[in-house]
């Protein structure tokens, strides 16, 4: 059985999930031409995520995948988060931004019964998992529905651990892909390699499908995936510029700018290493260097800062979010991008 029969799909497209960039719309515009749209859950309420479900289903008949992310809430640190608020403190006060009355707060939640519940009444013909795969009562619960299950591998390790799990599919995601990096085993970021490594190592060891994904913006990178044993190619920053997509107004002119070409892994926006464009806070505090809470709790503390900045059009607090090839990013509709990165494929 090939991926696009287990998947419910036509085409080797898996529009990658983006939270705070997208909604329903550009999963609708993706799955509707023949890929396989997603929607990003980590920062959507309950509510939130069945009014989007609810939109999903309104608007397309086929196939969509749900994304969550799977970590494990830290406890506070109160050293740490003060620590990082004192390292943002210039920035407060030349924003004029009161420090005292910036709440503390995660920025994203993991999987949970309470979300599995909610599921349970659209069962999305596929969910898929950043940072590992939750608990195996969950995951059971996922399975119960005829939900596909698929999940991303850093590592050749993770690919293993994830294929003892039983996922349908794997995730290669190389060093090149933007967002945020879905390792889970170790934080080392030595023991990432590119796409293009990456990939054939792990086709070459478990017996699951692969999908490619980092580094993949036009039909050449697609059919170079497929060429090196991927099943499918899952590509994200090629449609941050679609109509349907919510990028914001500052990360779009990011994107089509010479900015682009720079790019960085960073935890400086959510505590966890995360590729984007190289703007002002990441060159003065240094992208993996200041003292940030952990993931996601340093989300909080920056996103004033970003808010204030991006009303007066600037992406200094912003997470840029951008893989290492932006050259596929078109202000074209989705639909037709998903059809163009097919090719022949």
């Amino acid at each position: 059985m090939t991926l696009q029969q287990l998947l419910g799909i036509e085409l080797p497209i898996i529009q990658a999930p983006m939270a705070g960039v997208q909604d329903h719309r550009l999963a609708v515009a993706v799955s509707n031409a023949g890929g396989l749209g997603s929607l990003p859950a980590a920062m959507l309420s309950l509510e939130a995520l069945r009014s989007e479900l609810i939109a999903l289903q309104a608007q397309t008949g086929k196939a969509f995948n749900v994304n969550f992310f799977c970590h494990s809430p830290p406890a506070p640190d109160v050293a740490r988060e003060a620590g990082w608020r004192a390292a943002l403190a210039p920035y407060y006060a030349e924003l004029g931004l009161d420090a005292s009355q910036i709440p503390n707060g995660p920025g994203r939640a993991p999987f949970s019964a309470a979300a599995a519940e909610l599921l349970a009444e659209f069962r999305p013909a596929v969910l898929s998992f950043h940072f590992g795969l939750p608990s195996s009562e969950l995951l059971a619960q996922v399975r119960s529905w005829g939900s596909k299950v698929i999940a991303s591998a850093t590592t050749v390790a993770e690919a293993l651990w994830l294929e003892t799990q039983g996922v349908d599919a794997i995730i290669a995601q190389g060093l090149e892909a933007g967002g945020h990096r879905g390792h889970f085993l170790s934080a080392d970021l030595t023991e990432h390699a590119g796409t293009f490594a990456l990939l054939p190592r792990i086709v070459h060891t478990v017996r699951v499908p692969v999908i490619a994904a980092g580094g993949i913006a036009d039909a050449q990178g697609v059919a170079a995936a497929l060429a090196l044993g991927a099943v499918a190619v899952q590509v994200g920053t090629a449609y941050l510029l679609c109509p349907e997509a919510t990028t914001s107004a500052v990360h779009r002119a990011a994107l089509q700018s010479p900015d682009a070409s720079h790019t960085a892994l960073t935890t400086l926006f959510s505590g966890r290493p995360a590729r984007g464009i190289v703007n002002r806070v990441m060159r003065e505090l240094g992208p993996l260097s200041a003292p940030t809470p952990e993931f996601p709790l340093a989300t909080s503390a920056i996103a004033p800062l970003r808010a204030k900045a991006e009303s007066h059009g600037s992406g200094d607090f912003s997470p840029l979010w951008c893989g290492q090839n932006a050259s596929g990013c078109k202000a074209i509709g989705a639909a037709q991008l998903t059809r163009e990165l097919a090719g022949a494929a």
